[in-house]
C-alpha cells in the first residue's frame, strides 16, 4: 500500500491479537482435520481398497473419497530414449509433452516405447456434503 491508501487502515494491537488467535485455532483445527481425514482413508482403504475411491452415506451427510491421478515423464529417462530413438525434435531440455503426444498421434512414436518413462502419481482427496432434506 502506498500513499493514502494505507492511511485508510489502522493495525491495532486487538487486531494482531485476534489474528494470532485465529492462526493458532486455525493450526489446531487444522491437525484435527487431518487426523479425521486419516480415520476416512483408513475406512476407505479398508472398504473399498486402497487407491480406490468410496463413498458412503448416513443421514443427511454422504463422505466421498475421490482418486486424483497425474502422469509425467521421467525428464532423464524420457530425454535417454528419445535421443536414441533420433527424436531429438521432441526435446526442449525436458520432454515436450506436446511433441510428443504429436509424434505418437502421427505414429512416429509408439506410446510404449516410453511406457517406462511415464510418472504416475495419485493422491487422495475428502469430500463431506450436506445432504438437502
Amino acid at each position: 500500500m502506498h500513499g493514502q491508501e494505507a492511511e485508510d487502515f489502522t493495525i491495532t494491537k486487538e487486531l494482531l491479537s485476534h489474528y494470532h488467535h485465529l492462526s493458532i485455532k486455525s493450526k489446531d483445527l487444522n491437525e484435527e482435520l487431518n487426523q479425521l481425514k486419516k480415520v476416512f482413508n483408513d475406512y476407505f482403504d479398508r472398504t473399498a481398497g486402497k487407491q480406490m475411491k468410496g463413498e458412503i452415506q448416513i443421514g443427511d451427510y454422504k463422505l466421498q473419497r475421490q482418486i486424483r491421478k497425474t502422469e509425467s515423464f521421467h525428464d532423464v529417462k524420457t530425454v535417454e530414449k528419445l535421443e536414441e530413438l533420433r527424436l531429438t525434435d521432441c526435446i526442449v531440455k525436458k520432454p515436450d509433452k506436446e511433441k510428443i503426444e504429436a509424434a505418437i498421434t502421427l505414429g512416429i512414436l509408439s506410446s510404449e516405447d516410453l511406457n517406462d518413462c511415464i510418472i504416475k502419481k495419485t493422491s487422495q482427496a475428502i469430500v463431506l456434503k450436506e445432504i438437502s432434506r
